[in-house]
């Protein structure tokens, strides 16, 4: 986007930065305090919340911010914007109630936490910027209802995979071409993976096991093709999606071939992945053109002859690009990637053991589940799980391993707000 660095520009030299609240302080909460207080003109992360003020205070000075200050309440909040002290606090509501802070960067990765603080910023007029994916994939097409109604974006960045597919989406189709396929670049699936596996990986890379386990087992990439379905209208092509694996290195132009060329050039289109291929851990777009002419001249710059043409992006490079959602959402009203046709895929939990009744589901990427994608209007009608809302569920009865859980399996904890709004999404989107 290249016009946002020009905006940005403008507002460092009239003095007036997007300011901006971050809520969550670990890894990646880290790589993109420190983006934006280095990299970033125009633009300035005015205060962090997190639930140790030890790991919001560690983003700053990691960023080789100085001076802190620790407030607990609104009016110290501003008053420390306006002194030009970066603010931290375990209160993220004041975040969201501050008058002096344009968007939320919302990055803890729960969904029952994330619910009540973005609702907490669109109650309060702010734009939400989500790294987040379980939480947009289980309630974002009811929160992104209520952006709307407020006058506020709610998005998922650029620099994740779903964002860097929907740019490449919009690409596409900018030129004309009819995107029938929207792919993820991975580089091992594995839905039996958990936290002890993973452990030593994690540790190299300086991140959490559960974490790493959600990539590895297929959860992550669920949620991040549900995304992209809601964003384009877009579903699977079946429960768990393809995701057929090449040899490692084969490069995708290869790899998409082994998608269904009649289905995808019929249909309406799908999302799905592709393990093994290069340029690894990029995505890709499979669009179809109609006219002769200019299957001509896509084939004359190196294309191919057709039907199915590959455009891919080589990295997605996460943190790094999150400012520049900030800014288009703030400068031009312009989401990165938003659920627009509401739940059109959904992430169900499917058990990775066997499972005992009376035992509580754990989260995401540890022991107990991984998650499916599967198209809404089936999980609905069957019931399915959302694995977004499992965690601290207690079964009713034994459950299979590789069994999808219903509703009816299980006894939801009480009075959460992500079972409310689950509820309300269901009603506005699925009525009985």
């Amino acid at each position: 986007m290249i016009i946002i660095d020009s905006a940005l520009e403008k507002r460092h030299s009239d003095g007036q930065p997007i300011r901006v609240g971050m809520v969550g302080a670990g890894f990646m909460a880290r790589g993109i305090t420190l983006q934006i207080q280095q990299s970033v003109p125009g633009m300035e992360l005015v205060a962090i919340s997190n639930r140790t003020l030890e790991g919001a205070r560690r983003a700053y000075e990691e960023a080789g911010q100085k001076k802190i200050t620790v407030v607990d309440s609104v009016k110290q909040l501003e008053t420390a914007i306006e002194n030009q002290s970066h603010a931290i606090t375990e209160d993220a509501e004041l975040l969201c109630k501050a008058g002096m802070i344009d968007a939320i960067i919302e990055v803890t990765g729960s969904v029952e936490f994330g619910a009540k603080i973005v609702s907490c910023a669109i109650d309060n007029g702010k734009h939400v910027i989500l790294m987040n994916a379980e939480l947009d994939g289980t309630i974002g097409p009811i929160l992104h209802q209520r952006a709307l109604k407020a006058g506020v974006i709610f998005t998922n960045t650029d620099g994740d995979q779903p964002g860097v597919m929907m740019n490449l989406y919009r690409f596409v189709k900018s030129i004309g071409v009819k995107p029938v396929l929207c792919g993820n670049i991975k580089g091992l699936h594995d839905p039996y993976r958990n936290p002890t596996t993973q452990e030593a990986f994690a540790r190299q890379w300086k991140q959490k096991a559960h974490m790493v386990t959600s990539f590895a087992d297929g959860t992550k990439i669920s949620f991040e093709q549900a995304i992209v379905a809601n964003a384009t209208g877009m579903r699977v092509a079946k429960r768990g999606m393809f995701g057929p694996t090449v040899e490692s290195g084969t490069p995708i132009q290869q790899a998409t071939k082994l998608f269904p060329e009649k289905e995808l050039l019929a249909g309406n289109g799908i999302v799905d992945y592709v393990v093994g291929a290069e340029p690894g851990p990029g995505v890709f777009v499979l669009g179809t053109h109609d006219n002769p002419t200019q299957r001509h001249y896509l084939n004359l710059y190196k294309l191919g002859e057709g039907p199915l043409y590959c455009f891919h992006t080589p990295y997605h490079l996460c943190h790094f690009e999150v400012p520049m959602t900030v800014a288009r959402a703030v400068l031009f009203n312009d989401a990165t990637i938003s659920p627009t046709h509401g739940p059109l895929v959904e992430v169900v939990a499917t058990a990775k053991i066997g499972l005992k009744a009376g035992e509580i589901l754990d989260g995401m990427g540890y022991y107990m589940t991984y998650g499916l994608a599967e198209n809404a209007e089936l999980a609905n009608a069957q019931n399915l799980l959302p694995i977004g809302v499992a965690e601290g569920c207690q079964l009713k009865h034994d459950i299979a391993k590789d069994q999808v859980l219903t509703y009816a399996d299980v006894e939801l904890p009480p009075n959460r707000l992500c079972d409310a709004l689950r509820a309300e999404q269901n009603q506005l989107f699925f009525p009985k």
